[in-house]
């Protein structure tokens, strides 16, 4: 696997050093892991919320760049982008992603809308796919800084994460550093 969509998260974790070097292994395997930031509509700067983003004094930065927490939209502008309930950091969050009323399957082969960082996650690791798809050359680690550094800034977002905006595949697909 080059890009793993991360799903889950608790307010603890027992086994917070071990967790923290299988994403340092993961890491050094060039492989990109996409987080849930969580649904307690709490900045995680100051909250527990695990696994944690590796801290540059635990690991290496490379661990920190190729682990992305993201925190989900709406499609509303202004004060009501941000999802009601999504977890929210300036320097824990990575990115913002579409979140909230997303039409998904569920089990009896029926759909519904569905809402959590755990519906703006895999729109992350989608976005990664694509990329690694489309430029089988990338590095993950060129893939997370296409992502990171081509999002839709929003003023909104600007204390809400630390790329200050929502995703944006069409500008990550223009994104050149790995040619």
């Amino acid at each position: 696997a080059k890009v793993i969509n991360m799903s889950f998260g608790k307010g603890f974790s027992p086994y917070h050093d071990k967790v923290q070097e299988a994403i340092a292994y993961a890491a050094s395997k060039d492989v990109l892991m996409i987080h849930a930031a969580g649904n307690d509509a709490a900045d995680i700067n100051y909250s527990e919320n695990y696994p944690k983003k590796p801290y540059y004094d635990y690991v290496d930065s490379l661990s920190r760049k190729m682990f992305l927490n993201i925190g989900a939209n709406t499609r509303n502008e202004g004060d009501e982008l941000v999802a009601s309930f999504s977890n929210f950091g300036s320097t824990e969050v990575d990115v913002f992603a579409p979140g909230n009323e997303i039409y998904n399957s569920v089990p009896q082969s029926e759909y519904k809308n569905l809402q959590g960082t755990s519906m703006a996650a895999p729109m992350v690791a989608g976005v990664a796919a694509l990329l690694k798809s489309r430029f089988p050359q990338a590095s993950m680690l060129q893939i997370s800084e296409a992502i990171t550094r081509t999002v839709q800034k929003h003023d909104i977002l600007a204390d809400k994460c630390n790329t200050g905006g929502v995703v944006n595949v069409f500008n990550a697909a223009q994104y050149r550093d790995w040619e």
